[in-house]
């Protein structure tokens, strides 16, 4: 069984926001999948399903940002899922609006709920598709610009890579990471066509 799990904060003030792109993508997959998220074990939403053959497990914590770890763990040893079979979506301030960076392992780089990830799976080889949300433009620090909703000059681009980011979490599960980073992490989708 796959994991996939896309993170962000609980509640309708961050709905929109930039940290919430895990979220967001997990909920247009459901959406794509034919299914709801009505799970609320593990401290989550979630809900399971297969693609292609293979059983997922779809879920958002609804732990804030910072203890996301927690559910994921609690799902992950509930159905016994290895670490390399779990796929974390989140957002990544060193990313460019329109880039989709899907890797294999790696480390926290400052994303306080990938950092709870790590230390709850005592592992970082874990896949994840990091999601560009850029740099803010107008002195905003950093917490302020991530618990914000985007640009109105950003939001087609973001549309157009949410999109992408459901077909690269669906080529994870039926080709394996490999593929979903030769086909993805080419694509800059600003202002451009959104792959099908």
């Amino acid at each position: 069984m796959d994991l996939i799990a896309g993170l962000g904060n609980p509640g309708t003030k961050y709905k929109d926001t930039r940290h919430n792109l895990g979220y967001r993508v997990i909920h247009l997959l459901s959406l794509d999948l034919g299914v709801r998220l009505n799970g609320r074990r593990f401290q989550s939403r979630n809900s399971r399903t297969e693609f292609q053959g293979k059983e997922i497990a779809l879920l958002c914590p609804t732990t804030f940002m910072n203890q996301s770890g927690k559910s994921i763990k609690g799902c992950a040893d509930f159905f016994d899922i290895k670490t390399e079979d779990i796929l974390i979506i989140h957002d990544d301030l060193d990313l460019q609006v329109g880039r989709i960076k899907v890797v294999r392992h790696g480390g926290a780089g400052g994303h306080k709920g990938v950092l709870s990830v790590i230390e709850h799976l005592g592992s970082m080889k874990f896949p994840r598709i990091k999601i560009g949300i850029g740099r803010p433009r107008f002195g905003e620090t950093t917490v302020d610009y991530v618990l914000s909703p985007f640009h109105n000059d950003e939001k087609d681009t973001i549309d157009r890579v949410t999109h992408v980011v459901v077909v690269a979490c669906k080529l994870f599960v039926s080709e394996g990471v490999e593929s979903a980073m030769n086909l993805i992490n080419c694509q800059n989708l600003e202002n451009k066509e959104v792959l099908s």
